[in-house]
């Protein structure tokens, strides 16, 4: 346990007094390292207002910080003016009473009371307070706060990432590391429900793994899906669509400024260009609207093993990968196997094999309406189904998260609010 707690609201506006016990001034602020990538930064100094100045008083010159005062291991200061740091940030001015993320919960979260601690004869931000009893707190004279080292609702440091995009001189970043450790989805909650500069600062930090980016694109709601593409550029744009699952950049496509969509459609990729072209063509309430054409077919006379290799060297998603179309010599469809059955049977056996005779393989044309889609997914509980067009060809996958995208309530799909504490 730390052996001295101390919080913000305590230190701010409290006296700086010397040794000797007389008063030099009043302490405006406490200066943190945050670009060190410490689990909990270190405290390099106090701002201070001494004769009608801002000076800086390195933490090395403290021998005492408390909730009433800090005091100065001397009598006599050789101070410079304060000027913030690249790095450095200002507790009060930067953080408190501002949103963080809390990690560990993927919610925005705002820091009513920063703890600061000594560890081993280093002052350190160990975390903050949520709740709204701080802010009770600092209507008492400081004598009476009893907050101090009572939090019901502690968030330690580690599993916190600040917003820095405010902070004047910071060369600091919202860190990816701690986000990446989220689902996709929890990022775009997390965006929805952080204000336009906030969540910018979010799209910043995952941007640096771009297909982490492009997965939370696919999770964002088709109002900040354009938001965030909005002043970008069409090269980015088509970078951002690139990455994407076919039919979800598609999708997000139509969103986008009608003057746009030729020029960021022509800088893709010619087989995504092909993909996305065939998917404009149908309604996006259809099979073929909702289909994902990115899937796996194997010939039905190669063997499980052949099947399972083509699937370990594919970068599709989960779902699209959970069934697997056999093909005749013609390309038209003879049936599905499940990624299940292939793990279970002999790497040996052929993968016709593995059809039960006479048993009937689900499917649905490309111009089958959403609701007889929703039917047949429900019907044999499966996780994909294939598309086919006229001459019973598979040109792509309907996954059950598209369904029930389609299907959900606009309203319940906008999942900010749960985001929110």
């Amino acid at each position: 346990m730390p052996s001295e707690i101390v919080h913000l609201s305590s230190i701010a506006g409290s006296p700086l007094v010397d040794s000797g016990g007389d008063r030099l001034g009043r302490i405006q602020d406490v200066i943190a390292r945050l670009d060190l990538g410490d689990a909990m930064p270190p405290v390099v100094g106090l701002k201070a207002r001494i004769g009608g100045r801002e000076m800086f008083v390195p933490i090395g010159r403290i021998e005492q910080l408390g909730p009433d005062a800090a005091r100065t291991s001397t009598t006599k200061l050789n101070l410079a003016q304060f000027e913030s740091r690249p790095g450095e940030v200002q507790l009060r001015r930067d953080l408190l009473d501002r949103r963080v993320i809390n990690v560990a919960t993927a919610r925005l979260v705002t820091a009513h009371e920063v703890e600061v601690a000594n560890e081993e004869g280093v002052w350190r931000v160990t975390g903050i307070d949520p709740s709204f009893k701080p802010r009770f707190w600092r209507f008492f004279p400081r004598r009476f706060r009893g907050h101090d080292t009572e939090h019901a609702q502690f968030v330690p440091w580690h599993e916190i990432e600040p917003f820095v995009g405010h902070v004047p001189t910071s060369r600091l970043k919202l860190a990816s590391r701690r986000l990446a450790r989220l689902h996709p989805a929890q990022i775009a909650d997390l965006v929805e429900a952080a204000s336009h500069e906030e969540g910018e600062e979010i799209m910043a930090a995952v941007g640096s793994d771009k297909e982490l980016e492009a997965d939370v694109f696919e999770e964002l709601d088709d109002e900040h899906q354009v938001e965030f593409l909005r002043e970008r550029s069409d090269e980015q744009v088509a970078a951002v669509l690139a990455r994407m699952a076919s039919d979800d950049a598609a999708d997000l496509l139509l969103e986008i400024e009608q003057s746009r969509r030729l020029p960021v459609l022509n800088l893709l990729p010619p087989g995504k260009q092909i993909k996305i072209r065939n998917l404009l063509g149908h309604n996006p309430s259809t099979a073929g609207g909702m289909m994902n054409p990115d899937f796996v077919s194997v010939p039905a006379e190669e063997t499980v093993a052949a099947a399972l290799r083509r699937v370990r060297t594919s970068e599709l998603g989960g779902q699209v990968l959970s069934t697997i179309c056999l093909v005749d010599g013609a390309g038209a469809l003879i049936g599905t196997v499940s990624l299940t059955d292939l793990i279970r049977a002999d790497p040996g056996a052929g993968l016709s094999s593995l059809l039960e005779e006479g048993a009937q393989t689900p499917t649905v044309a490309a111009e089958e309406e959403l609701p007889e889609v929703a039917r047949l997914m429900t019907d044999y509980n499966l996780i994909a189904m294939p598309v086919l067009d006229a001459e019973g060809h598979p040109i792509g996958m309907v996954a059950v998260d598209d369904v029930l995208e389609m299907l959900l309530p606009e309203e319940w799909r906008r999942r900010a609010a749960g985001a929110r504490q």
